[in-house]
């Protein structure tokens, strides 16, 4: 399974640079450069929530699923007990 990251096409859609995002929403550049590329493990619902007010979308124009060919979806599964 996998989580594809689309921060660079909407803000792209909505002429935003990095820099911009970055002083509206309080993180750091390096922190949405890595968000940006998908490079990260794990996203806060709060930095959702403040990059979905910044540029205005939903959580799903920013991020999507998509299944890997193959695979059964339980072997990346976690236990949380």
């Amino acid at each position: 399974m996998a989580i594809i990251v689309n921060l660079d096409v909407v803000m792209a859609k909505r002429k935003m640079s990095l820099t911009e995002l970055s002083e509206q929403v309080g993180i750091s550049m390096t922190n949405l450069s890595l968000l940006k590329t998908g490079k990260v493990k794990g996203i806060r619902f709060q930095t959702l929530s403040a990059l979905c007010l910044a540029l205005q979308c939903q959580p799903g124009d920013i991020l999507a699923f998509q299944a890997d060919n193959g695979t059964n979806a339980d072997d990346d599964d976690v236990l949380l007990e």
